[in-house]
C-alpha cells in the first residue's frame, strides 16, 4: 500500500490569504500593472480553434478500434479538452468579452463547454469566484478537499486512486460541502450539454461520445496537464499556499501555471500574466515555484509529507457575529 502519509489535519492559518495584500502593494509601486487588466480579445479564436478541432476528431475516431480511441482520447482529446477546461476558467473570470458583457463569456463558455462532454461551464464560474475571494475558507472554498477525502486518501496507493479520481471529487464535492441551487443558466447548460452528447451518439455513435467523455476523465485524472490541479495550492513548502510553475505546459493551458499571478491579479488574463512577473520580479522570483506537473504528482503520490491534507485552511471568518456565507448569500 505503499508510506502513510504523516500528517492529520490540515495547515490552518490565522491571517488573510496572501493575494490581496501582495495586489495593493504592487499596484502601489507599479500602476502600469491596472493596463495588463481587460478582455483578451484572441481568447475567443482559441476557443473556437480548440472546438473545431476536437469536432473534427470526434467524426473521425467513430469508426476506430476501441484501443486506438483510448490512446486517441488520453493524448489527444483528453489534452484538447483540457485546455477547453481552462479556457472556461479564463472565461469564468469574464476575461473573453470584459465585465460589460457577461453574457457573452457564458455563451462562449458554453460552446467551449461543448467538446467536453460534462457540463461545467456555468456551475464552474459560480464556485471557483468563491474560491478566489475566500482562498482557504474552511466553508467558502470547495477547492480544499473535504476531511472524507483526507482520512480515505492516506497511503501511497490510495494516493494514486484519489489522483485517478480527480474529476470526480473535483466536480461532486461543491454539491455536497456548499450546496446551492440550481440557475437558470446552469440549467440551458445542462440541457444544451445533453443534446450535443444526444447528437453525437445518434449520428456518429457511441465511441465518439466515449471519445469526449473519457478523454475529459482520464485527463483531468493521471495526466501531465492535470498537475496544475495539485501544484496551485497544495503545500510542498511549509507556509505557502500558492505556487506557480513556468514550464512549457503553460503553452497548453492559457498560462494557468502563472498561479501566484493570477490570483493576485484575476483580472488580467492568461495571455498577458508573464508580463506581471517580468514588471514585478521581486514579488516572485524568490517565491517557491514548480518545475514539472508530472513532478507534483509523482512528489504528491509518493511523498509521505504531502496528501490531500496539505492544504492551507482558515476558520470562516464572523462580522458583527454574522459569517462571510451569510454575507455573500
Amino acid at each position: 500500500m505503499g508510506a502513510t502519509v504523516s500528517r492529520t489535519d490540515f495547515e490552518w492559518s490565522y491571517t488573510d490569504e496572501p493575494h490581496a495584500t501582495r495586489r495593493k502593494e504592487i499596484l502601489g509601486k507599479y500602476p502600469e500593472m491596472k493596463k495588463l487588466m481587460g478582455s483578451d480579445p484572441n481568447l475567443k479564436y482559441s476557443v473556437l480553434f480548440l472546438v473545431f478541432i476536437q469536432f473534427v476528431s470526434i467524426y473521425l475516431v467513430k469508426d476506430a478500434s476501441w484501443t486506438s480511441l483510448l490512446i486517441l482520447a488520453y493524448c489527444f482529446g483528453g489534452t484538447i479538452n483540457h485546455s477547453l477546461n481552462l479556457a472556461i476558467h479564463e472565461i469564468a473570470h469574464n476575461l473573453a468579452f470584459g465585465h460589460s458583457k457577461p453574457l457573452a463569456n457564458r455563451v462562449l463558455g458554453m460552446f467551449a463547454n461543448l467538446p467536453i462532454g460534462f457540463p461545467v461551464s456555468i456551475t464552474f464560474k459560480k464556485y471557483h469566484l468563491e474560491h478566489h475571494r475566500y482562498q482557504g475558507d474552511d466553508e467558502m472554498d470547495v477547492d480544499i478537499p473535504c476531511q472524507l477525502e483526507a482520512k480515505i486518501f492516506v497511503n501511497t496507493f490510495l494516493k494514486i486512486v484519489w489522483v485517478i479520481l480527480q474529476p470526480f471529487f473535483y466536480g461532486i464535492r461543491p454539491l455536497f460541502i456548499r450546496p446551492k441551487s440550481l440557475t437558470v443558466l446552469e440549467a440551458v447548460n445542462i440541457l444544451i450539454q445533453v443534446v450535443f452528447d444526444g447528437l453525437v451518439f445518434y449520428f456518429l455513435g457511441v465511441k465518439s461520445l466515449v471519445y469526449m467523455v473519457a478523454g475529459s476523465l482520464m485527463a483531468t485524472g493521471m495526466h501531465p496537464l492535470a498537475g496544475h490541479f495539485i501544484s496551485e495550492h497544495y503545500m510542498f513548502v511549509k507556509g505557502y499556499e500558492t505556487y506557480s510553475y513556468y514550464g512549457p505546459l503553460n503553452y497548453l493551458t492559457f498560462n494557468v501555471g502563472y498561479h501566484n499571478e493570477h490570483h493576485d491579479f484575476p483580472s488580467i488574463p492568461g495571455s498577458r500574466l508573464p508580463e506581471v512577473r517580468k514588471i514585478a520580479p521581486e514579488y516572485y522570483d524568490n517565491l517557491p515555484c514548480h518545475t514539472s506537473w508530472v513532478k507534483v504528482i509523482w512528489d504528491f503520490i509518493v511523498d509521505p509529507e504531502i496528501g490531500p491534507y496539505a492544504r492551507i485552511r482558515r476558520k470562516q471568518r464572523k462580522v458583527n457575529g454574522v459569517s462571510e456565507v451569510d454575507k455573500s448569500d
